[in-house]
């Protein structure tokens, strides 16, 4: 999601496929979920907090890429 380690010669030229990242963030989200729930059964709540903040980021890229579709469906 961030540009900070791309070369400047390869920004901007590649294509964003948004089914794909769709399918890779739901699948880190479920990753994410699952540790979530494992840290809270152990009540590491700083675990989980640290992985509610990177779902949280997922959530809200899919949101921005649903609302930068040309057809909102």
């Amino acid at each position: 999601m961030s540009v900070a380690f791309v070369p400047d010669w390869l920004r901007d030229k590649a294509e964003v496929n948004k089914e794909i990242t769709q399918s890779l963030l739901e699948k880190d989200n479920y990753q994410l979920l699952c540790c979530i729930a494992e840290y809270q059964n152990k009540g590491w709540v700083n675990k989980c907090i640290q992985y509610q903040h990177m779902s949280h980021r997922n959530l809200i890229y899919l949101a921005t890429i649903k609302d930068a579709s040309p057809t909102n469906t």
